[in-house]
Order: structure tokens, then C-alpha cells, then sequence
């Protein structure tokens, strides 16, 4: 089979932008995930249950946040300036979470909650789409896997500073302190970068048929995605691995202060590294170890985060469960063996997101990948942000007037059972995986 030679080599300026890329969304989790940190004196000053403490994190931010990807993925498809939109979008979402600092009561703290997620629907699609372009398909799981460090990054520096600047100087000043950054990024980006180009690296079928659903109306180029078998098992099972992933990231440092009854600062320390190094390691070596197994066969871009979404399962359900009384002392601070297991469970559950998001710009062509990008996001954020740290919060109030002081405890681990069915979506959408790549790259034969 003979590969036809890419436009242009992926060189420094593709290497700078996918910095850039990948800084803007380390700040967008930073920006979205701070408030896990400050959830228990938020709620404690506001007189918040756990249920509206979920529904402030959860369907506040993923309604607006998902629901908005989609016209925006259409404006990038149709040719808008990325790199214009990832900045003032940017821009806005830094703005609205030093407003969340602000607030002096619940509802105004869920505005500007609203208000972050509006600025960060136009961050993620425009960006994924804008990978694509940076790298040949060799070398894009691997640079997907980069940009996609973003979320783990993020959640360290959330965790970790975020609980020391609450603890030493208030929540409030937590969320201005994260939110200032971003606007110097969006700034940088702005003047410093330009949009590579659309479907640089792709082969002449993809160029067809980019060029024949460009202008067709978005009802029509929403069927053409979501007629995409593959595409479709993937968006229900990110949905429900991000389920989980917003489930138990957003209540699990609430847990560690309940349960281990931690200082605010040691919480966010430990949950931090963790969890947030843990995933970057196994999200840069998964992306890695994929580019040379899919050069032998292309069904490892999906089997490997299936591997990754099993294993994670017994790791997650152990931080849970091990008891309490066990641990160990690193530089004066007891470390509960519990944590080896969210280390485990982090590092595992880092492999899913960078090798879907790859999957899907393999299978959708050019004038596609924004909007089935920003679809993809919706599942993840709408089921997962929405309905994850919303039902996981509910279940604590639930299983609290059953089991006590556990109840978070077993509504964590029930949660976690939802990656069983997310394996299952993955393992079916291996086959139609393998038969759309064939069919995009018949002109390639």
C-alpha cells in the first residue's frame, strides 16, 4: 500500500501550536475542575445539599457547554478561523470564572458557572480539529495524546494549588487566581498563530468527500456523521465513561475529607498527583504505544482504551474500599495506601480520551471532525458532567439516610460500575471501526 506524501511536514510551528493547544485547555480544566476542591466550603457557607452542590458542577456547566459545541463545531466546519475562536472563547471562560470568586450567594455563583461553559463549548471542537491538521495520521495519536494532557494537568494543578490557595487565602480567591492566565493565553494565541489549514494530511477520498459535505446544511452533515456505526457506539460509551470520570473526580477529594478527614490542602496535594500525574503518564503512553500498534492493525486505536477502561474498574473500586487505617509516611505526611490505587485507576482511565478523540478524526473527514468532535464532547459532558457528579451527589444523600457517614463512599462505587457498559459500546464499535478506515482509504489502495 502506498501512503501519498502529505502537503507539508509537521515541523516547530505545528509543534508550538499544539503547545499553545494544549495550554489553553490545561486552563479550561483548571478553570472548570477548581470547584471541585472548594465544593465542601461552598457548600458549607451557601447551606447547599450535595444534590444542588451536583447539580452546580454537573448540568449548570454541561447543558451550556455541550449543547453550544454543536453550532460552533458547525461554524468551524464551515471554515471559521479557529484559532480566532479558541481565543475569544478563551478569553471569555477566564473572565467568567474569576466572576465564580465573585459571587456572594448560590445563584450567583451558578451564573457565572453558566458562563464558563459557554466560553468553554468553543475551546475544545475548533481545537481537535486544528490537531488534525498539525500532524499526519502516524503520528496523531500521539500528539492527540499530548493536547488531551490538558485535562490531567489540569486537575493536578486544581487539586494541588487550588486546595492550598483555598485553605491559606479563601475559595473565592482560588477562582481568581486560576481564571487571570487565560486571558494572557487567548492573547497569545491571537497574535502569535494562524489556522494551518483544513485536511492537510488527508487522502484524496477523505479531500472528496470533505468537499462534498462542506456545504450540504447541517441537518444533512449531522445524518452523514451519525451514520458512522463506529462513531456512534463511541459517543454513548464517552458518555458514559465521562460519566464516571466526572463522578467520581469531582466528589472523590470531597471523599478523602470526609472519610480520611484530610486538612483542605493535603486533600487536594494527594488527590492532585495522584490522580492528575498518573493520568498524564498513562495518557503519553498510550498514545505512544498506539502509533506503532495500529502500523500492524488498526483495531488497537479502540482496543487499547477498552484494555485501559477494564483494568481501571478494580482500581477505582479499591481507593474506595481499602480501609482506612492503612498507610504509609512521605515527608511527614501519611499517604493512605488507598492511594496507590487512585494512581492505578488514573493512569489506566488517561488512556480512553486521546485514543477516542484520535479514532474519531480518523473516521470522519475534514469538513466533519469539529462538529463529530463537539458531539463527541456533548455525550461526554451532557451525560457525563451533566447527569456524573449530579447522580453521584444524589446517591450520597440517598445511601446517607441508609449507611451513615458512607454513603458517598458506595455512591462512588456505583458509579464505577458504569464502565462495564462503556467496555461493551467500545468492543462493538471495534468491527465498523475498521470497515469505515478501509472505505476512507480505498483511493489509497
Amino acid at each position: 500500500m502506498s501512503v501519498m506524501p502529505p502537503p507539508h511536514r509537521a515541523g516547530t510551528q505545528s509543534h508550538f501550536m499544539l503547545a499553545l493547544l494544549a495550554l489553553v485547555y490545561v486552563f479550561s480544566y483548571i478553570d472548570r475542575h477548581a470547584i471541585a476542591i472548594v465544593l465542601e466550603p461552598i457548600k458549607q457557607e451557601f447551606g447547599a445539599s450535595d444534590t444542588l452542590m451536583g447539580l452546580l458542577t454537573g448540568l449548570a456547566f454541561a447543558v451550556l457547554y455541550g449543547v453550544l459545541g454543536i453550532p460552533l463545531g458547525r461554524m468551524v466546519d464551515r471554515g471559521t478561523d479557529r484559532r480566532v475562536m479558541i481565543s475569544v472563547c478563551c478569553g471569555l471562560w477566564s473572565l467568567a470564572t474569576m466572576a465564580c470568586g465573585m459571587a456572594t450567594s448560590f445563584w450567583q455563583l451558578l451564573v457565572a458557572r453558566m458562563t464558563v461553559a459557554v466560553g468553554e463549548a468553543g475551546g475544545m471542537a475548533p481545537s481537535v480539529s486544528m490537531v488534525a491538521d498539525l500532524y499526519p495520521k502516524s503520528r496523531r495519536s500521539l500528539a492527540m495524546s499530548i493536547f488531551m494532557l490538558g485535562p490531567h494537568i489540569g486537575i493536578l494543578v486544581a487539586m494541588v494549588a487550588g486546595g492550598y490557595i483555598a485553605q491559606t487565602y479563601g475559595w473565592r480567591t482560588t477562582f481568581i487566581v486560576f481564571g487571570l492566565p487565560g486571558i494572557f493565553i487567548a492573547a497569545t494565541l491571537w497574535l502569535f498563530t494562524k489556522d494551518p489549514g483544513r485536511g492537510v494530511f488527508d487522502s484524496a477520498e477523505e479531500r472528496r468527500q470533505a468537499a462534498l459535505a462542506r456545504d450540504i446544511n447541517i441537518k444533512d452533515q449531522i445524518k452523514s456523521i451519525f451514520q458512522v456505526r463506529s462513531f456512534v457506539y463511541l459517543c454513548f460509551g464517552c458518555g458514559m465513561t465521562g460519566m464516571v470520570g466526572y463522578g467520581y473526580g469531582i466528589w472523590a477529594p470531597t471523599f478523602l475529607l470526609r472519610t480520611y478527614e484530610m486538612p483542605l490542602a493535603q486533600a487536594g496535594l494527594l488527590f492532585g498527583i495522584a490522580s492528575g500525574v498518573s493520568a498524564a503518564v498513562g495518557a503519553i503512553f498510550s498514545g505512544w504505544f498506539c502509533d506503532r500498534m495500529i502500523r500492524r492493525n488498526t483495531s488497537w486505536q479502540l482496543g487499547l482504551p477498552l484494555i485501559g477502561i477494564l483494568i481501571s474498574l478494580p482500581m477505582g473500586i479499591g481507593f474506595l474500599l481499602w480501609p482506612q487505617s492503612s498507610g504509609f509516611t512521605v515527608a511527614g505526611m501519611n499517604v493512605p495506601y488507598a492511594m496507590l490505587f487512585c494512581a492505578g485507576f488514573s493512569f489506566f482511565q488517561g488512556w480512553w480520551p486521546s485514543l477516542t478523540f484520535t479514532a474519531v478524526s480518523h473516521l470522519l473527514t475534514s469538513s466533519q471532525r469539529a462538529l463529530g468532535a463537539a458531539f463527541l464532547n456533548l455525550f461526554m459532558t451532557l451525560i457525563g458532567a451533566g447527569f456524573g457528579p449530579f447522580l453521584s451527589g444524589l446517591l450520597s444523600d440517598m445511601y446517607t439516610r441508609s449507611m451513615g457517614p458512607d454513603g458517598l463512599r458506595w455512591a462512588l462505587v456505583t458509579i464505577l460500575c458504569l464502565l462495564l457498559v462503556t467496555a461493551t459500546l467500545y468492543m462493538m464499535a471495534i468491527k465498523p471501526y475498521n470497515t469505515r478506515l478501509q472505505q476512507l482509504d480505498a483511493s489509497l489502495a
